[in-house]
């Protein structure tokens, strides 16, 4: 007998309607492994859920996302129409859902009217009283960690206990007063929380629904898998909404919660007992300083097994921190984001490293024995030109010249929106931006506009919205090109993503001619006659998604052991 769920967590696509609704969504998820409309659910959902099953409250997770993109007439509203929880937990967490999760919460509402709709996440945080003033939303918990905070909501709404003294809790009174409790649950550490996946392959069938639980489109081709390593950061980056700043801003967040080094092995311990793909660890090990990084190493030299580890670098690292790492585990690579070419530039983004530094942890990394290494520069950043972005292009390849193909050099616009809550998004006149949209309806309305360069939620005093997508066309088709030159890319490969960026262009010169203005009544109709279509004009664009992916060692899954995690455990 299946055992009701109290919450149910659902994962909303960023467009609801992609299915029907004429869109161009363009390259705006072509770095990340999701699809532009982001089946991707946060990594959260599995804390959560383990947190207060561990408490006794049952959790069901459903992408419905995944199961939209996967199924063209799988039916949303007959699926929530079926559900009975105690309550709905919705994330909006990138801001990029806002208009997807609010449908979903809507739909909530109209099958369930009585059932409580709950949201979270950093956009959720942000605009928490706008958010908590649309009928279909009932409650908003702020902060990056609400574990707690859920678990104490959620008790109190099964036995009809008072609310108001649930930490974190922003909710709308029958007068239509909102009332909104301090962040007063921040952890000093997150040593209780886990991602723990073998809770969720047994919620996967307590369910009977693996499918709904599956995190990106093709994860049962290749199973990834996350380990998180705080809440926070020590980095003030000026385009990201996670920086110390941002989360000290809205989440309350003075200093980042860690993990001690033991959860981080343990948990890497278990996913590779169920699976022999990648294994990416979320944050920088080097954050807490060097001894932390240098405990979870030698607790990894111990475990002695083969997936690859995907490790971030928020900074140069020296030497002897890519011995230590070819010293402890059999497969490494590394992810870096130095955003742009130029130092200048880099600076003003809150990154101080000269290129030099780059250069040699790149290569320090190879001759340690990085499999790949994956260095992302960013389109749209403050002082940058049309052709300080063709100047990286140019520096990614002398970098592949120097330092050959196991060096993925990545360039992407920053889109959809930059981030609210980050530096430049608070301070846009000192960085050189202009912000187009500022309330959350206004982004909600943003993403049903006819393409991505319609819904960039801001230009730049050195480059306008029409400026930043012809750029990024440009630069992705020549990066291609010295890919394909380079011996990194196939020529297959390299003439279909010259395809797609010679459609996608032709799309938006099509789109302009049909919806000179935005505000146009029938531009939706007229669009109708386009047929664009997601899987053909907005994935891999400028890059091949296979490019972001790391091999994966024999079997992906080991069925047998997640089998006796689960019934026998």
């Amino acid at each position: 007998m299946l055992k009701k769920p109290d919450l149910i967590l659902l994962h909303a696509p960023a467009l609801y309607d992609f299915r029907t609704h004429p869109t161009l969504l363009g390259p705006i998820s072509d770095v990340i492994p999701s699809t532009p409309i982001f089946e991707m659910y946060p990594v959260g959902f599995s804390s959560i859920a383990e947190h207060l099953e561990q408490h006794r409250i049952p959790v069901r997770i459903i992408n419905l996302a995944y199961r939209m993109l996967t199924k063209p007439k799988f039916d949303v509203e007959k699926l929530i129409a079926k559900l009975k929880p105690v309550a709905f937990g919705i994330d909006l967490h990138w801001l990029v859902h806002v208009q997807g999760s609010l449908e979903i919460a809507k739909i909530c509402k109209k099958h369930h009217p009585e059932i409580p709709v709950i949201f979270g996440g950093y956009s959720a945080t942000y605009f928490h009283d706008q958010l908590v003033q649309y009928p279909q939303v009932d409650y908003v918990l702020k902060g990056d960690t609400t574990e707690d905070a859920l678990l104490r909501l959620m008790q109190a709404l099964k036995t009809n206990a008072t609310i108001a003294d649930v930490p974190n809790l922003t909710w709308l009174d029958g007068q239509g007063e909102i009332h909104s409790n301090p962040i007063a649950d921040i952890p000093p550490n997150i040593n209780s929380l886990t991602n723990n996946y073998k809770n969720l392959f047994k919620m996967a069938i307590r369910n009977l629904d693996p499918k709904g639980m599956t995190a990106i489109r093709d994860w049962w081709q290749y199973p990834i898998t996350a380990v998180m390593t705080c809440r926070g950061c020590t980095q003030n980056c000026i385009i990201c909404g996670g920086s110390k700043f941002s989360t000290k801003l809205y989440c309350n967040r003075s200093r980042p919660s860690y993990r001690h080094p033991k959860m981080i092995i343990e948990d890497i311990r278990q996913i590779s007992n169920y699976t022999n793909a990648p294994i990416f660890i979320v944050g920088d090990l080097n954050q807490p300083g060097n001894n932390y990084a240098d405990d979870v190493l030698s607790g990894l030299k111990k475990l002695k097994f083969n997936n690859e580890i995907v490790i971030e670098l928020f900074n140069p690292a020296p030497q002897q921190y890519f011995q230590k790492l070819a010293d402890s585990v059999a497969n490494f690579n590394i992810e870096f984001s130095p955003e742009s070419h130029d130092p200048v530039i880099r600076r003003k983004c809150g990154k101080i490293y000269t290129n030099q530094a780059i250069e040699n942890s790149i290569q320090w990394a190879l001759e340690a024995g990085c499999g790949k290494f994956d260095i992302f520069f960013m389109i749209g950043l403050s002082l940058q030109t049309t052709e300080s972005v063709l100047d990286t292009v140019r520096y990614c390849d002398e970098l592949l010249t120097k330092f050959g193909t196991r060096l993925i050099p990545f360039i992407s616009p920053l889109s959809p929106f930059l981030d609210p809550g980050s530096i430049a998004f608070e301070h846009p006149e000192k960085f050189g931006y202009k912000i187009f949209y500022r309330t959350l309806e206004q982004y909600r309305s943003a993403l049903l506009k006819p393409s991505w360069k319609h819904f960039l939620s801001y230009e730049t005093q050195w480059m306008t919205r029409d400026q930043i997508v012809d750029i990024t066309y440009d630069a992705g088709q020549i990066l291609s090109e010295i890919k394909y030159k380079q011996g990194l890319i196939s020529q297959q490969t390299y003439q279909t993503i010259v395809t797609k960026i010679k459609l996608a262009r032709e799309l938006l010169s099509r789109i302009d001619e049909l919806c000179p203005f935005e505000t146009d009544e029938n531009c939706l109709e007229k669009l109708s006659q386009l047929q664009l279509m997601m899987d053909r004009d907005s994935i891999s664009t400028i890059c091949e998604k296979e490019e972001l992916k790391w091999p994966v060692w024999k079997s992906k899954l080991k069925f047998f052991n997640i089998i006796k995690a689960i019934f026998i455990n």
